[in-house]
C-alpha cells in the first residue's frame, strides 16, 4: 500500500537540500528494504517505528522490513505556476499524484541565498503557493462542469453527485479557501477524491530553519504553527543544512551530532512520522521467525482489507485473523505468554485493526 507525499516550495527554500538528505539517509540505512530511486526525484524511505526491532527480538526474527512511504521532489513552484509559468504544468501534474503535501518554507535569513520574491516571509510564501494551487483548482473545476453539462439530463447518479461536489468545491475557492476546508460525508469521500483536486490535500508545513533553531524553532516558524494551527494543518521544525550533515555520518556519529546539538531525533525522522499521521496511517505487524514486518494501513480498516495489503487473495478467502496488540505481545515475551495471560484474541470479518497489532491471518487459498 503506497503513500506519497510531495515535497513542494518556492526555489531557494531548502527544498532539494531536504530531498537529497532523505535520499542519503536511507540509502545508508542498513534495513532490508533499501531506498529506492525510482526516477531522480523519486524515492522511497522507511518510516521509523522502534516496536518492529523490538519484536523481532522478542521472535529471533532474521530480518526485519519496516513500512514506507514515498517522497517525490517537486520542482520548484513560482507565481504564475496555474497558467503555466515555470515548470508550472509539471508541476500541478505532480502535485495531483501525491497523496499529501509537505510545503517546505523558508524561515531563515541567509544574504548568499536569494529569495525568489526578495524578503523572508514564510507565510506569505505559503499563501503564494496555496493561491496557486486555488486558481488551478477552479479551472480544473469549471472545465469539468462545462464537460458535465450535457451528461447531467441524463440524470445518472454519479454524474449529479460529481456536479453537487464541484459546485460545494467551486464556492469554497471562490471564497479564497481550500477544497480541505469543506466537509465531506462518507458516502460522497470515494467521488471527492477522485475529483483529485490540489488544495483538497492534507498540507504538512516543514519549517526550514538555521542551525541554532532546529530544536525550538524561531519566530517565523512560530507564525507557521499559528498558521497552521488556525488551518487544522500540521507543521514541523527541521534544518535541512544539518539533516544533510547528519545523513553523511555513520549511525553512532549521527547520534553525538544529534545530542550535541539538543535534538532528541533526526528531524527527518520527525517529518516521516508527522506525515504519516498527516495521512490518517497506521501500522500493523506480522511476526515470525524468518521476519518481522510492518505494514500500512489507513486507520479504521478491517481485518479482511489490512489482510489484503499482504495479498489480494488474503482479503478474498480471509476467515479469521488471530491477533495480540503489541504492548501483550511484549509483556508476554511473545506470542505463547500472550495467549497465557489470556491476550490471544480470535477476530472476524468487522474487526477493525489498531495500531501496533500483531495480526496472523487465516484464509482459504
Amino acid at each position: 500500500m503506497g503513500f506519497k507525499m510531495g515535497i513542494v516550495g518556492l526555489p531557494n527554500v531548502g527544498k532539494s537540500t531536504l530531498f537529497n538528505a532523505l535520499t542519503r539517509t536511507a540509502a545508508a540505512q542498513a534495513a532490508n528494504f533499501p531506498f529506492c530511486t525510482i526516477e531522480p526525484n523519486v524515492g522511497e524511505v522507511a518510516v521509523p517505528d522502534a516496536r518492529l526491532d523490538t519484536l523481532a527480538a522478542i521472535a529471533g526474527s532474521k530480518q526485519t522490513i519496516p513500512t514506507r512511504m514515498t517522497f517525490v521532489d517537486i520542482a520548484g513552484l513560482v507565481r504564475g505556476a496555474s497558467k503555466g509559468e515555470g515548470l508550472g504544468n509539471q508541476f500541478l501534474a505532480n502535485i495531483r499524484e501525491c497523496d499529501a503535501i509537505a510545503h517546505v518554507l523558508r524561515c531563515f535569513e541567509d544574504g548568499d541565498i536569494t529569495h525568489v520574491e526578495g524578503r523572508i516571509d514564510p507565510v506569505a510564501d505559503a499563501e503564494t503557493i496555496e493561491t496557486e494551487l486555488m486558481l488551478a483548482d477552479m479551472e480544473s473545476v469549471e472545465r469539468r462542469l462545462t464537460a458535465l453539462g450535457k451528461k447531467l439530463r441524463g440524470g445518472d447518479q454519479d454524474t449529479l453527485d460529481q456536479d453537487r461536489l464541484l459546485r460545494a468545491a467551486l464556492a469554497a475557492l471562490e471564497k479564497g479557501q481550500p477544497a480541505r476546508t469543506l466537509t465531506i460525508a462518507e458516502d460522497d469521500r470515494k467521488q471527492w477524491r477522485m475529483l483529485q483536486l490540489l488544495t483538497a490535500k492534507p498540507v504538512l508545513y516543514v519549517c526550514n530553519v538555521e542551525e541554532a533553531s532546529a530544536a525550538s524553532g524561531n519566530s517565523q516558524s512560530a507564525r507557521v504553527a499559528e498558521m497552521a494551527a488556525k488551518q487544522g494543518a500540521a507543521s514541523v521544525v527541521i534544518s535541512a543544512r544539518i539533516e544533510e550533515e547528519i545523513s553523511q555520518l555513520a549511525e553512532d556519529e549521527a547520534a553525538m551530532f544529534l545530542e550535541e546539538m539538543g535534538l532528541h531525533e533526526a528531524g527527518l525522522d520527525r517529518l516521516i512520522k508527522a506525515g504519516y499521521a498527516l495521512l490518517g496511517l497506521q501500522t500493523y505487524f506480522t511476526v515470525g521467525p524468518k521476519e518481522a514486518r510492518a505494514w500500512t494501513i489507513t486507520k479504521g480498516t478491517l481485518a479482511p482489507q489490512a489482510a489484503g495489503v499482504i495479498h489480494g487473495d488474503f482479503e478474498k478467502g480471509f476467515i479469521r485473523a488471530e491477533t495480540v496488540a503489541f504492548d501483550d505481545y511484549v509483556a508476554g515475551k511473545g506470542e505463547a505468554g500472550a495467549k497465557e495471560a489470556g491476550k490471544f484474541r480470535v477476530e472476524g470479518k468487522t474487526y477493525e485493526v489498531k495500531d501496533g497489532d500483531v495480526l496472523h491471518f487465516l484464509f482459504n487459498g
